[in-house]
């Protein structure tokens, strides 16, 4: 690794002030477990890093609302997420989720806040919060925003977070009356990330879907909705020719890429087949 500055700001504002707008190799380290790889391998070489450390007891919390959802700190560990009964009672799936997210000793240093502006579309996190409909909490200084997580990734690894803003909270809406289900299907390579991710939540009544929320990650650039599959559902009764049409439809929306995971037309068949039983399984009550 090449020489770089190390800063350890005490607040929040001070951390935001040692960012650089117009600099790139000026950025901020949480857990550092995908910058640290990303040093290591010269993909990235920062001119200085800012460390959020000390100023993690402020942005670690995890509380439940009073609504029924929850938010949740950006420097709050997944393992922290895994262990929460604040995220089990509010998001399940979440909790579920990181049972098999990387390994153990990730977990316990990777945060949720680096999880989500790493911008990794292999992440499981992503499709997971876009289906439950969650938002992040994003500082700068101008002010603090929040926007929707399905409208945080830009491109592969790129978000639009300006260079200068931190994200600070995720806030997970009340899941009431909804089932949720996510699913990863894996090619066994080395790195065994998957080959496609799938997050499905519906809301139900009378064997009819009400509402439905697809997210699809890791097989496509950025992890995203699907919003025509979404609509094909809305209003309809469950039955398995809904659930082939669905599938179907999911895997000629998807603007699924090739890699070393599988060709684009053996992603298509992915989203087909786990689409159609992910939405048998959450609703035939088999979500969280």
């Amino acid at each position: 690794m090449t020489p770089f500055e190390l800063e350890e700001p005490a607040s929040l504002a001070e951390a935001l002030a040692l960012l650089d707008p117009d600099d790139p190799s000026v950025r901020t380290i949480a857990g550092g477990t995908a910058l640290m790889l990303m040093m290591k391998s010269g993909l990235y070489r920062p001119r200085r890093l800012v460390s959020l450390r000390r100023i993690a007891p402020a942005l670690d919390r995890i509380a439940a609302l009073p609504d029924g959802g929850v938010a949740i700190g950006a420097m709050a560990r997944l393992s922290d997420l895994q262990r929460s009964p604040a995220v089990r009672a509010a998001a399940a799936v979440i909790a579920e989720t990181l049972l098999t997210h990387s390994n153990v000793r990730v977990r316990n240093v990777a945060t949720l806040g680096g999880n989500l502006a790493h911008g990794d579309p292999h992440m499981d996190l992503p499709p997971v919060l876009i289906a439950l409909g969650a938002s992040v909490r994003i500082a700068g200084p101008g002010g603090e925003r929040t926007v929707p997580v399905e409208g945080l990734f830009t491109g592969y690894l790129e978000t639009f977070l300006a260079n200068n803003e931190l994200i600070t909270a995720v806030l997970v809406p009340p899941q009431a009356g909804r089932r949720a289900v996510y699913v990863k299907i894996t090619a066994r390579s080395a790195d065994d990330w998957p080959a496609l991710g799938l997050a499905v939540s519906v809301r139900t009544r009378n064997d009819t879907v009400e509402d439905a929320r697809i997210a699809i990650g890791a097989a496509t650039e950025t992890a995203m909705r699907l919003p025509a599959t979404e609509a094909l559902l809305a209003g309809r009764h469950i039955d398995a020719a809904l659930l082939r049409e669905a599938g179907r439809a999911a895997a000629a929306e998807a603007p699924v890429i090739a890699d070393h995971h599988g060709s684009a037309a053996y992603k298509r068949v992915l989203v087909e087949v786990h689409l159609r039983r992910v939405l048998h399984r959450v609703t035939t009550g088999g979500g969280i």
